[in-house]
């Protein structure tokens, strides 16, 4: 079965409801041990939407950064990263929740109704909204979002991993890979690691068990 490209219909059918202003919104960033969840909020103009927008896990990294300067070009767009500690403190998914809302609070203009990925939204949120499962693939706001979130969270890691050496985050993001789980082992847990997270808190389990 081929894999579906998005397209505008979930934007039109909210202008037709009565509509003005429709964002999408999407976030990045749940599954690593180290750095922030992202999210982002992206509100295109009808009238000028870049060509080849996508699921951002479909397009190559040149292609995402790419149409991630084309996108900001002419769209209204706000990002957000949610800090590991924020992680730590609430979980990944109402850190996940949290950067969506704050995402969307930090458009230019406050939009009058939002789309969504995924099957839950934020709560509160400033207008209606809808939750649109797999919406990157099928909702050009959103895969405008995912695109804008992944292209700034993967840029953070790159400038980790400097002051990080070792554990791969320019090709991982800080997703569990084989030889990022065998660096926390060898060289340690670092200020950008999610603590609550099981890889990690196991690490700093054991050390604690071992110098007490």
């Amino acid at each position: 079965m081929p894999r579906s490209t998005p397209d505008f219909s979930f934007e039109t059918a909210a202008l037709d409801r009565g509509a003005h202003l429709v964002a999408g919104v999407d976030e990045v960033g749940r599954g690593p041990l180290a750095g922030p969840v992202t999210a982002a909020a992206v509100r295109l103009d009808p009238e000028n939407i870049p060509v080849g927008l996508n699921d951002s896990k479909a397009l190559t990294a040149r292609r995402r950064d790419a149409l991630y300067d084309e996108i900001r070009a002419v769209a209204d767009v706000s990002v957000v990263h949610v800090s590991v500690e924020e992680i730590d403190q609430i979980n990944i998914l109402q850190a996940s929740l949290l950067a969506m809302r704050r995402a969307v609070a930090g458009l230019k203009t406050p939009p009058d109704h939002l789309l969504v990925d995924g099957n839950r939204l934020p709560d509160p949120l400033p207008c209606s909204a809808e939750a649109v499962v797999k919406g990157d693939a099928r909702s050009l706001s959103i895969a405008a979002a995912s695109i804008i979130a992944k292209v700034e969270r993967d840029r953070l890691m790159e400038d980790l991993a400097r002051q990080h050496p070792g554990y791969g985050w320019e090709k991982n993001a800080g997703y569990p890979t084989k030889a990022h789980l065998e660096a926390l082992k060898t060289l340690g847990v670092t200020p950008h690691h999610r603590r609550s997270f099981a890889p990690v808190h196991n690490i700093l389990y054991q050390e604690h068990s071992v110098t007490r």
